[in-house]
């Protein structure tokens, strides 16, 4: 394929990508409205929740860096628990790392591990084909800066809105996360045996005797592992033809 043509497939692709980025961009901004609170709560002002979420784009992490940052914590212990609360983050790049073509080059792999989230790798790894960043890239374009002015936006606001009005708006996320889990499985059996399978591990994980005194993070790790190695041995996938380009 010559190079104008694979522009032009990665301006479709891209566009692509913006489109199903708007959804969750809206839920971003929902969500990192409460995020910015905490901020707020923390100490930090508007620029610099808006920077946070800017460069770290995990909820997770971020809730946990403004609490260390809150008990006046060292710069090592804030590193641990961001590194901690966001350590299913690498699971989830080397899953993209095996639907990557071997010729994409270094710095697309090192965009995509930056801006991976839960909802960027759900959309992009549901793609038939090879992963082709500027899909992803086409989805960040509008979701992420969504995350971050809403953080600021959360951190202006203060506790002008109540707290738990304000949380209830991250059911928006839940369902885009059934909206991207459930088309599948409804022409793929053991997908849909593994997703039920999943929701039902994690529900005891969250009750059992002390693996419920493991932090979420790490049961989602875990879980992550042991369902993935055993879905790997029991159902394997065939390489799917239709590849995506990427210049």
């Amino acid at each position: 394929m010559g190079r104008k043509n694979i522009i032009k497939s990665n301006r479709k692709v891209i566009a692509e990508g913006l489109r199903d980025g708007v959804p969750i961009g809206l839920g971003y901004l929902a969500v990192s409205f409460s995020l910015g609170i905490a901020a707020k709560n923390a100490g930090l002002n508007f620029f610099q929740s808006f920077l946070a979420s800017l460069l770290c784009n995990a909820s997770a992490g971020e809730y946990s860096g403004f609490t260390v940052i809150a008990a006046d914590a060292t710069y090592f212990e804030m590193a641990v628990v961001t590194l901690i609360a966001n350590a299913r983050y690498l699971l989830m790049s080397c899953a993209l790392s095996q639907r990557i073509k071997s010729g994409t080059s270094l710095i697309h792999r090192l965009l995509l591990g930056f801006f991976i989230t839960d909802e960027f790798f759900g959309i992009t790894i549901s793609r038939k084909g090879s992963v082709n960043p500027y899909y992803t890239y086409g989805a960040i374009i509008f979701a992420g800066p969504c995350w971050a002015v809403g953080t600021a936006l959360g951190t202006i606001a203060g506790n002008v809105l109540p707290l738990r009005v304000v949380s209830a708006l991250s059911v928006a996320l839940f369902g885009m996360f059934l909206a991207i889990i459930v088309p599948p499985t409804k022409s793929n059996k053991p997908l849909m045996g593994i997703v039920i399978f999943s929701f039902i591990a994690s529900l005891a994980f969250a009750y059992l005797p002390v693996i419920s005194e493991i932090s979420e993070g790490t049961r989602t790790i875990i879980l992550t592992v042991i369902i993935s190695a055993a879905a790997a041995l029991l159902f394997p996938v065939k390489d799917e033809e239709g590849s995506e380009n990427v210049a």
